[in-house]
């Protein structure tokens, strides 16, 4: 009897921060360079560990937002105040510094080129991190898969990735819809209001507003 074959076991191992870009005034984005990164698929996370001098540790898990194409792996993190390992990820990490990290981790929310569309992509706050790795992987690739997003965020100023996403949304394939909750300019010609089915059912062309 042929035997499954075996998980890969995952390891830990050590990156060194190449730059940090900051998203909104809670939010960055932290590029990494892993010497042995095994590759990941559009979706996946990575576990991140810190060690302090006294060896306690402790490990959250972060969405990769980089597209397996991408030079390096790419984290964008919110800052938690009562966070154990986000506010030393965004106040503290500099550039040169290293990270432990296990991954990449998961395999039922990601996607690639080969499993076709299309695809229709929902979320509110960083829960656009994995969907920017598709978007990502999506243009690399060269893919023809129709892709529609609809992303919910407090204010304009507040969503992350604001440019990259006006960029994409230029694809005549990338179909971007943003929908703000709390704050609106005032020439605001998008959706207003968390993501509902109303919203869901009414959602038929991206639209930035201003």
């Amino acid at each position: 009897m042929e035997r499954a074959a075996l998980p890969r076991r995952l390891t830990w191992q050590t990156g060194t921060v190449v730059s940090k870009t900051v998203e909104t005034p809670r939010v960055t984005t932290i590029a990494v360079a892993i010497q042995d990164w095994p590759g990941h698929r559009a979706g996946q996370h990575v576990d991140v560990r810190l060690t302090a001098p006294d060896g306690y540790q402790t490990e959250r898990s972060y969405s990769i937002g980089s597209a397996p194409e991408d030079a390096y792996v790419s984290l964008t993190v919110e800052r938690l105040d009562d966070g154990e390992v986000s506010p030393y990820l965004v106040d503290e990490l500099r550039p040169g510094d290293e990270i432990e990290l296990r991954g990449p981790v998961g395999g039922y929310f990601a996607w690639d080129n080969e499993l076709g569309g299309p695809l229709f992509l929902v979320a509110g706050g960083s829960g656009l991190v994995p969907f920017r790795s598709m978007l990502r992987h999506h243009r690399a690739s060269g893919s023809r898969v129709p892709v529609r997003l609809l992303c919910s965020a407090r204010s304009l100023e507040l969503l992350i990735y604001r440019e990259e996403l006006i960029k994409l949304a230029a694809d005549d394939l990338v179909d971007v819809s943003v929908t703000l909750t709390r704050e609106a300019p005032d020439d605001w010609r998008g959706y207003r209001g968390r993501i509902d089915p109303a919203l869901l059912a009414g959602c038929r062309h991206g639209c930035f507003g201003a």
